[in-house]
């Protein structure tokens, strides 16, 4: 969920000068919030700010939808996506809290079925390791099962199929960001708790918080007056597309919420999960080890926030800056991205939600107002950003005009392709099930039966490769679609990869390896 640049982009440090140093102004970041929502084309934009225990900032800029162009307030919902996470691991210290799992209890104790591809660490994976993305999977491994929306996987596929998703690294030894096990983590909790993940989250959790406007799922929201369009680039100018995501993956990246509901949610973790009335909803000791590091993730030598260590903890990013501790966490969806971030030395809390996927628009906002607090003065994000997002696309864009380059000169040599024959045909992912490859007219057409959004044309690009162009193009996820043919000339498998960077790492085409069964 989210491009890896996206991601990447989340620990790059690169400010505006808008504030003085342990100083916020409302007018400041009004102008801030602005330059930003025009420099990266982001309809809405919602910002909250929470220091030593007060609101000193909550407001919507901008527009909810290009389709309606109602303003964007502080209660104006947004899917958070995996902004989420956090939540599910919460869910799950309440539970160790009560005696009913231990974070070191095996996976099979409550779902004997689940097997990984290798059988040593199917017998040893823990609780923990399902939440700290130490699975060895590689990025996004079995996204394909709930992304993009409309996909006909269950939660009981999902446990079956990851055992035939090949490891990259070994266990335990490297973090790579894995969705799967948190949707597997959500059916632990609903066999020990015996409650559904949405069920206990809002009841056990976004109730007693205080958080009044929030669901645990989109298709839970009761009032949807007051809530977001996500918003895309499609064909170089950014529209207002489907909300897209699949209740499969709740556990993962499934609530709805506002900034007003994230500053509440902020304030109960700073207050040690006491809520404002007093009730206790997990132990200090839990919390505790949800804000411990888990699994190291390198970080630069040189860095603007001398960062020293980061991490995974328990549904959060982990580091320091500038000698203080940092919990944060980003989410993003098909035309959503949100940034979440916790400085309790600072007692200070940001949110940042936006109904566009640019991550350089929250690591704006969020940085200058870190660097405010912080005392750093003199940098300048908007340009920052503003020029690396520039660079990135410029060579996004080149990559793939480059590619529908050959495309157009492959026309010209249609003598130098195999028939259409001799690709159409059946073929079948062990976990992502069949891809048809079909003669519509003149054109080859690609589909995928599990998951009847993602098809679209296949262009040639040479003789044994061509280009899957998505019929939806907000997806931005086009596709080499490499054939191996057997002796006889006819196409026997398939690999995949994106054409493009910019593609989100949950499109994970490179884990499919399809065989023809026809």
């Amino acid at each position: 969920m989210r491009s890896k640049h996206a991601c990447l982009i989340f620990f790059v440090s690169l400010f505006l000068p808008c504030f003085l140093a342990a100083q916020i102004t409302a007018p400041s970041l009004d102008t801030l919030i602005n330059k930003t929502r025009a420099a990266f084309d982001v309809p809405g934009i919602s910002v909250g700010v929470l220091k030593d225990g007060t609101v000193v900032y909550s407001k919507g800029h901008g527009v909810r939808s290009l389709k309606n162009n109602l303003p964007a307030d502080d209660k104006t919902l947004f899917g958070i996506a995996s902004n989420s996470k956090g939540f599910t691991c919460i869910a799950l210290a309440m539970l160790v809290d009560e005696n009913k799992l231990s974070w070191d209890d095996k996976v099979r104790k409550y779902i004997p079925e689940f097997t990984l591809y290798n059988p040593f660490v199917s017998e040893e994976f823990t609780i923990k390791d399902l939440v700290t993305h130490r699975s060895g999977l590689t990025l996004g491994a079995g996204d394909l099962m709930f992304f993009p929306e409309g996909g006909k996987f269950t939660i009981q596929d999902i446990i079956h199929n990851v055992r035939y998703l090949k490891p990259e690294s070994s266990f335990r030894s490297k973090f790579q960001y894995n969705n799967n096990m948190y949707n597997i983590a959500g059916e632990v909790l609903r066999r020990v708790s015996g409650k559904t993940w949405e069920e206990f989250i809002e009841t056990r959790i976004l109730k007693p918080v205080g958080m009044a406007s929030s669901t645990a799922s989109y298709n839970r929201v009761k009032n949807n007056i007051n809530i977001i369009d996500a918003h895309a680039p499609v064909d170089g100018r950014v529209v207002a597309i489907p909300h897209d995501w699949n209740t499969l993956a709740n556990p993962a990246g499934g609530i709805m919420s506002n900034v007003a509901d994230m500053l509440v949610w902020a304030e109960f973790l700073m207050n040690d999960g006491v809520t404002k009335d007093g009730k206790r909803l997990i132990s200090k000791e839990q919390l505790h080890q949800v804000f411990s590091l888990q699994i190291p993730i390198a970080t630069a030598a040189k860095n603007a926030y001398d960062t020293k260590f980061s991490g995974y903890g328990l549904g959060y990013f982990l580091s320091d800056i500038k000698g203080y501790q940092q919990i944060t966490h980003t989410g993003g969806l098909i035309g959503t991205v949100t940034q979440f971030i916790l400085i309790p030395g600072l007692k200070l809390a940001i949110v940042v939600l936006t109904n566009q996927q640019s991550g350089a628009a929250f690591n704006t906002i969020s940085n200058t107002i870190k660097d405010s607090y912080l005392g750093i003065s003199n940098r300048d994000w908007l340009t920052t950003y503003s020029n690396s997002t520039i660079k990135f696309n410029k060579h996004s864009d080149s990559l793939k005009a480059a590619v529908y380059k050959q495309v157009e000169q492959m026309k010209s040599s249609p003598h130098n392709l195999p028939k259409k024959e001799q690709i159409a045909g059946t073929y079948k992912d062990n976990w992502f099930g069949n891809i048809y490859i079909n003669t519509v007219g003149n054109k080859l057409r690609i589909a995928c039966e599990n998951s009847p959004r993602l098809k679209g044309e296949l262009l040639p690009y040479n003789y044994n490769t061509y280009i899957a162009k998505w019929d939806d193009r907000s997806y931005d996820a086009d596709a080499y679609v490499v054939f191996g043919f057997n002796e006889n000339g006819k196409a026997q498998s398939i690999s995949m990869k994106p054409i493009s960077p910019i593609t989100d790492f949950s499109f994970d085409f490179e884990d499919l390896a399809p065989v023809r069964i026809d």
